[in-house]
């Protein structure tokens, strides 16, 4: 049948370095369904038409069948409009969900879409250890379990200023983004770690825990700045797109990393001195309510 209708493959040729195929080509193709019908088939028994051991029949069929781990599949390729790519998968899942499908049939979306999950999964896997990593690096620093908790408290203000600025700047959420997120981890980080350090070195100068804050706080709180604005105007050109064509990357991670640095420069300034004055203090409290308890101590025994 596929010999009497379409050129059929019986091997190749080599000539002049190049591989030609050769395919036979049918003299008279049938064009109708007669002829059709009429195609003669060898058999055991001798030559028949193919009207006596087939039914032959005019129907509505596809054009091709494809397979995908031999099971039929169709593939239906949309090219969105604009490149939120999140908004296009979500019009298109809305349209999936209001199809019904045959029984047997399911449809799945893949694409670019599923490449940006994939993306999204593994760079949130990247961001957990990233921020563990920091973790550990900083519990080696100051000898402590809990105040680098305090000083992690700078992602999540980091992630909200990116993601507010990324919401005004009208960009969609892609990888660019998360990639901006990432670098904000150890970014941010930064200011919250030289500003603990050096109240922590007033407080084993004796100081108390207020004036160490104190003191610390107005002393990194120009560097900080200065080290945050320069950063946030490096990236302002980025930000604005004027890189051409690259902006489609750049300028989602620009945004991201300069609404990071913002809020988590504002909120680090006034949030985390905060935080450690009540974590601190209660230590504090403690320790001098056992100093107290020990002079009292040693004065009634010295009595």
């Amino acid at each position: 049948m596929s010999q009497a209708v379409q050129p059929f493959d019986i091997g190749s040729l080599e000539i002049s370095g190049s591989t030609v195929d050769i395919y036979t080509i049918p003299t008279a193709p049938p064009t109708t369904l007669d002829g059709l019908k009429g195609i003669k088939i060898p058999t055991a028994t001798g030559t028949v038409p193919l009207s006596s051991i087939a039914s032959v029949s005019q129907t509505d069929g596809p054009t091709s069948i494809t397979t995908e781990n031999a099971v039929r599949s169709a593939t239906i390729t949309i090219t969105p409009s604009s490149d939120d790519l999140s908004s296009a998968n979500s019009q298109v899942t809305k349209a999936l969900d209001g199809v019904s499908l045959p029984k047997g049939a399911d449809a799945t979306i893949g694409g670019v879409t599923a490449q940006q999950g994939t993306a999204f999964q593994d760079l949130g896997i990247a961001l957990v250890i990233a921020i563990l990593i920091v973790y550990i690096v900083m519990v080696a620093a100051f000898k402590s379990l809990l105040q680098p908790l305090l000083l992690l408290v700078s992602i999540p203000f980091a992630a909200t200023g990116a993601i507010l600025l990324q919401l005004i700047a009208n960009i969609p959420l892609g990888v660019p983004s998360l990639i901006g997120v990432l670098m904000l981890v150890g970014i941010v980080v930064t200011n919250a770690i030289v500003l603990i350090d050096l109240v922590n070195q007033y407080r084993r100068k004796g100081l108390r825990v207020r004036e160490a804050l104190i003191e610390g706080t107005s002393r990194r709180l120009r560097p900080i700045l200065m080290t945050a604005l320069a950063t946030i105007f490096a990236l302002t050109p980025l930000a604005l797109g004027l890189t051409g064509h690259g902006s489609f990357i750049s300028q989602p991670l620009a945004i991201v990393v300069i609404g990071g640095l913002v809020s988590s420069t504002v909120l680090t300034l006034i949030v985390l001195p905060i935080l450690y004055y009540l974590y601190e203090h209660s230590r504090e409290k403690r320790a001098d309510r056992r100093a107290t308890a020990t002079a009292a101590a040693s004065s009634e025994a010295a009595d």
